[in-house]
């Protein structure tokens, strides 16, 4: 089946995260697409109740589309600690608590991963695009790296702070946004959408 086409005016970004809204908005911004943060609309967050990175973007799309009548577009996305089996991956979010402070999140990757050696990991963020008929597009990306303790960066959000990407010096949390947004794993999800839907 062809790839549907995006050709609204306005895309509801189905998170409550002021930092990866922002970032999403950055990222369609070359495309005219006015996005509105679901928050802004009053649309509550649907629990996460995926066991996958898709499934998780799936439902949080579906539940914005449906909930405002207009194209919706989620991110699920996580770190993968290679050391810890994975973790935190697909719960991510909740490692950082109610009050979503990712400083508890990333000193409880540093306090397990301390007498690990492999600090290897990687951020994964997959895109779904919904429709308000319930059509789905859905773009992965990935990008690898290491964890670093101490934290380094006041930039970013999450766990950008403990995560050096490969290639690179620095952490996600000492990126200027823009040089960044340009590496990321949501950058190439973004890469793949934009090429499917936007262009």
């Amino acid at each position: 089946m062809a790839t549907r086409r995006f050709s609204e005016k306005q895309l509801v970004i189905a998170s409550h995260n002021p930092g990866k809204v922002r970032e999403i908005g950055d990222l369609l911004a070359p495309f005219g697409a006015e996005v509105v943060a679901a928050a802004h609309l009053g649309l509550a967050e649907p629990e996460e109740t995926g066991s996958t990175f898709v499934a998780n973007a799936k439902l949080k799309a579906l539940a914005a589309a449906r909930g405002s009548g207009r194209v919706a577009l989620a991110d699920d996305s996580g770190l993968c600690v290679n050391g810890l089996n994975g973790d935190p991956g697909l719960y991510s979010a909740r490692w950082a608590g109610p009050s979503k402070d990712f400083a508890i999140a990333m000193a409880k990757v540093l306090r397990r991963l301390a007498p690990v050696d492999d600090k290897s990991a990687y951020f994964i963020s997959v895109l779904a695009l919904a429709w308000p008929d319930g059509h789905m597009e859905t773009f992965e990306g990935r990008v690898t790296g290491t964890i670093v303790d101490p934290g380094r960066g006041t930039n970013g959000f999450g766990y950008d702070p403990i995560f050096v990407p490969d290639g690179h010096a620095r952490t996600f949390g000492e990126f200027d946004p823009a040089d960044k947004n340009a590496i990321t794993h949501r950058a190439v999800a973004f890469e793949r959408l934009v090429k499917a839907c936007f262009r």
